[in-house]
């Protein structure tokens, strides 16, 4: 049985998601399985993930049609893995070759039930990343999550599937922020999911996708919101500056236009200047570039921020 069962859903990611298995194969780890799940894609992606399965049996493409990405993920982890640990990783995201490898060795030790790393944000290449997420001190908490969530993407997040069965999975109803409000219950239950300050991941930002649609990450966070209250967190102004902060930052990144990211900014700023700008090097930094957006030439403003 292979110790370590990859999640992956897909859907019109021929564009990609070569790249991203690639990444996957690369692996310094090899004692894997990488469970693609199709959920009805028009294009080639079928043709190619199976074509990469003819020549790496530890690729397995599975038919999930019309369900969406939570089901998928679901199916795939609940039905099908066979590996104790279940590492997520989306169709257009790339793995550094040596994150399984700390992925499990982080996961040798008993105290820890999940763990995720750092992320460098990209465009085209990756090697021009320009803006990197961080690691914070200790296990994953409510209040971190409800702030600027520094697991940040599902393709930086393992976990042991023990622990993924007993939370009963992703909510299916759910668009966006499906993966906040599961990761809420998750740390709600007691798992323990720890940082580890390595770069992990490079993160496609796309501004077709669905993390690019931020008012409907905000609505959709109104559940997440209500998942919190069960376990006794109730988000206060700072934790919202903080998560205006994070969307201020978005906006810039996949240059959805600088009044966007100035009205975000703004918001985050009324609501708690002291969150939103702390700690300085990042608040400070997030409020005047989203302040001075609109008056950059696009130009300008995508060489800037959209790294």
């Amino acid at each position: 049985m292979p110790h370590v069962s990859i999640i992956l859903p897909a859907w019109n990611a021929a564009d990609t998601i070569a790249q991203t298995l690639s990444s996957i194969t690369a692996q310094t780890f090899p004692d894997w399985e990488a469970i693609v799940v199709d959920d009805g894609s028009t294009d080639a992606t079928p043709q190619i993930v199976a074509g990469l399965a003819q020549t790496d049996p530890r690729i397995r493409p599975v038919a999930n049609p019309g369900k969406g990405p939570s089901d998928a993920r679901n199916h795939a982890a609940l039905a099908l893995a066979r590996g104790q640990i279940l590492a997520f990783c989306d169709a257009d995201d790339i793995w550094s070759p040596t994150k399984l490898a700390e992925v499990a060795a982080a996961l040798d030790n008993p105290q820890t039930d999940g763990c995720f790393g750092r992320i460098a944000f990209f465009h085209k290449m990756p090697e021009d990343a320009r803006s990197f997420s961080t690691v914070p001190p200790g296990p994953l908490t409510i209040p971190m999550l409800l702030g600027e969530n520094p697991v940040c993407t599902m393709s930086n997040l393992s976990i042991r599937r023990a622990v993924f069965v007993a939370s009963g999975g992703f909510d299916t109803t759910m668009v966006h922020n499906e993966d906040l409000e599961w990761l809420i219950r998750v740390v709600g239950g007691g798992a323990r999911i720890r940082g580890i300050d390595r770069l992990q991941v490079w993160y496609r930002a796309s501004t077709g996708g669905l993390s690019a649609d931020l008012p409907a990450m905000r609505a959709s966070r109104a559940r997440a919101l209500q998942t919190a209250r069960r376990f006794g967190h109730e988000p206060d102004p700072a934790a919202e500056a903080v998560y205006l902060r994070y969307l201020a930052r978005r906006a810039l990144r996949l240059d959805l236009g600088g009044a966007e990211a100035m009205r975000l900014a703004l918001q985050g700023l009324r609501t708690d200047a002291r969150a939103f700008c702390s700690p300085l090097r990042r608040g400070l930094a997030t409020a005047i570039g989203a302040l001075t957006a609109p008056f950059l030439p696009r130009p300008l403003r995508r060489a800037l921020f959209s790294h």
